[in-house]
């Protein structure tokens, strides 16, 4: 707080270029921000199944699907009305991104483990 008060109560010309500088500061991070996107949210596949089972995400956030089970291949698809994706075969250790562009409840399944289910809903 002292230096708050210092700022703006004894030197009015100082805190008007540092306002000035501040404001371009968090202007300039703030399209770095938007640039770089939002964290993605990582679902693992391992033993079989999806880690998590359920994601509840907002319109254009990334799910990052690994695939974590040492010895076998995984597919990620969705197929819907409004959204589809197809991930292809993924090798041990390998990642793949999905970004989820429109709101909705979406079912995640493996093409080679039919047991294998994420849903993620999309607000």
């Amino acid at each position: 707080m002292p230096l708050f008060r210092s700022l703006i109560g004894y030197r009015p010309a100082r805190l008007s270029m540092l306002g000035a500088a501040g404001a371009l500061i968090l202007i300039a991070g703030g399209a770095a921000w938007t640039q770089q996107g939002s964290v993605p949210y990582v679902v693992s596949q391992r033993g079989r199944a999806f880690h998590p089972v359920f994601l509840s995400i907002k319109q254009g956030d990334t799910v990052r699907i690994v695939n974590d089970d040492g010895d076998l291949l995984h597919h990620a698809y969705v197929e819907s009305d409004s959204f589809n994706f197809d991930s292809g075969d993924q090798l041990p250790g390998s990642k793949t991104d999905i970004v989820f562009s429109v709101p909705g409840t979406f079912n995640v399944l493996c093409g080679i483990h039919p047991k294998m289910k994420l849903v993620v809903v999309v607000k």
